[in-house]
């Protein structure tokens, strides 16, 4: 069989080499079309070399059609894979530093709080852009799989005001999954779940093994756990005080909930610095950053490295390939999707983008009804919810009033800063991020003038938080080539934790 694939943001070396090794490890996919498609021109030379040598080294006759026109890359493609980082690492850091200055701590900043949003009305206004490209240029129902974050924000606008039927995909509910079979000492595939929310706050409400529920002795075996007790004490307290486990990490978790990140003296009573996902002040900036400088230094060695296997022990848990295997060849695939709610979740809005568990075949993605969320679970999401569906409409219409009360209504930074504080941080960053942000061309504006006027309320400039690393230099990441690669490498960079004990 054949059609045609096209990778946006190709230059993102940790996604897009593992997504097409998924791919290619399907039989019946050895003579699709693939294009690859970036702004970044370097980026994406490198990544198409070592994705071509890999095609080549497992015998296949795909040659790989790479460009910086995203019209003509998306031309007739059947799917497409997108993983953008808007304003890539640069912009990123103003999401990190700005707030900080407003006492904002932050371990990643992709999702919520004030980072979060900021990365949606960059993110949002690209996105639009591509679902007209798909539309004008793509096959007719063309599907978009988006693992670009904040996920349920993009793929909200995607599919409310992009006009393309999309789908968002994470690898949180599976990192979980696995923590809570070595919780209990079994094997993943042992353990059957079922999980529910919205990304990164999904909320693993039934867990079985051989038919015995063991999801209310859940907190007794993490507290016991001689790693996760020290590594996940947010998610712990999460669990100890609504009755279920999240899937999101101890940092990211801490960052979307008003409890844990608010009080600088309390923050590292909370983390662990031994992996950065455990709650690292900007964490998941530094090793993206690291991830970004080793790659482009020790791309030579790459290519000499052995080449991916295409196989299917080889294959990764994100769901992206296994979904177009069950929509082009009818196989059966159970996981875990970002779609609208539209009654799947009963008690929560209809319109949120959910996460729960769907089944593809060659009939399309079925979203069976979950029913209820529990009280508690369902409150935390409804929450954020509320920012989300704000800084959605706040970025399709540059309205920088809706941005503020999306600031304001955000868990973490109501927490910390009063309104005054709220619309000073959004003046900063929306002139820190002018040039990603073109519908909020008169807002701009009239932030830079109120920011030029000097009457401003003091900031804690150059604070770096309760807990900041710093980056490594690539003299550094020398002295551990695999971990460095592995960092790099990996699509899931918080796959690999450790504690500080």
């Amino acid at each position: 069989m054949s059609f045609k694939i096209t990778f946006i943001g190709a230059g993102s070396i940790g996604f897009t080499r593992g997504l097409l090794r998924d791919l290619l490890s399907v039989p019946e996919f050895a003579d699709i079309e693939v294009a690859f498609t970036d702004i970044n021109p370097h980026n994406l030379e490198m990544v198409t070399q070592l994705c071509q040598r890999d095609i080549e080294e497992n015998g296949l006759a795909i040659r790989i059609s790479a460009t910086t026109d995203r019209r003509e890359a998306l031309k007739d493609a059947k799917y497409v894979i997108c993983t953008i980082r808007v304003g890539g690492l640069e912009a990123f850091a103003t999401d990190v530093d700005i707030p900080l200055k407003y006492g904002v701590d932050q371990c990643v900043g992709d999702t919520l709080s004030a980072g979060g949003i900021m990365y949606g009305q960059r993110g949002i206004s690209a996105m639009l852009d591509i679902c007209k490209d798909i539309r004008e240029t793509a096959a007719q129902d063309a599907t978009l799989l988006n693992y670009a974050n904040p996920m349920a924000m993009l793929t909200w606008a995607c599919n409310k005001y992009g006009g393309v039927r999309t789908i968002g995909l994470c690898h949180g509910v599976q990192g979980g999954h696995w923590q809570i079979a070595q919780a209990f000492g079994l094997e993943k595939k042992d353990v059957d779940i079922v999980c529910a929310g919205i990304n990164h706050q999904t909320w693993y409400v039934q867990i079985k093994h051989n038919g015995e529920d063991l999801t209310g002795k859940l907190l007794a075996a993490f507290e016991a756990h001689e790693d996760f007790s020290r590594t996940e004490k947010v998610r712990i307290d999460m669990l100890r005080r609504f009755g279920y486990y999240s899937t999101e990490s101890n940092g990211h978790l801490s960052e979307y909930v008003p409890w844990y990140r608010k009080r600088p003296d309390e923050i590292n009573d909370w983390i662990d610095l031994g992996s950065w996902i455990n709650g690292e002040t900007g964490g998941y900036l530094r090793v993206c950053t690291e991830g970004r400088n080793w790659f482009e230094t020790d791309f030579p060695n790459w290519m000499k490295d052995p080449a991916l296997k295409y196989e299917t022990g080889e294959r990764s848990e994100e769901h992206g390939s296994y979904i177009i295997e069950g929509l082009e060849t009818g196989r059966v695939y159970r996981g875990h999707f970002n779609v609208v709610n539209d009654g799947v979740i009963a008690n929560l809005p209809a319109d949120a983008i959910i996460e729960a568990p769907g089944y593809v075949d060659r009939n399309g993605v079925s979203m069976p009804r979950i029913g209820d969320l529990p009280l508690g679970p369902a409150a935390v999401c409804s929450v954020s919810i509320s920012v989300q569906r704000l800084a959605v409409e706040a970025a399709v219409r540059g309205d920088d009033k809706l941005l503020r009360q999306a600031f304001m209504m955000d868990p973490l930074v109501g927490a910390v800063c009063n309104p005054k504080e709220i619309w000073q941080m959004v003046d900063e960053m929306l002139v820190a991020q002018e040039q990603w942000l073109p519908q909020y061309g008169a807002a701009i504006a009239e932030a830079k003038a109120r920011l030029a006027s000097g009457n401003l309320l003091p900031t804690r400039e150059g604070y770096r938080g309760a807990a900041r690393l710093q980056v490594k230099t690539v003299e550094e990441m020398q002295q551990d080539r695999d971990a460095a690669n592995k960092n790099a490498g990996e699509a899931d960079k918080g796959k690999e934790r450790a504690s500080a004990h």
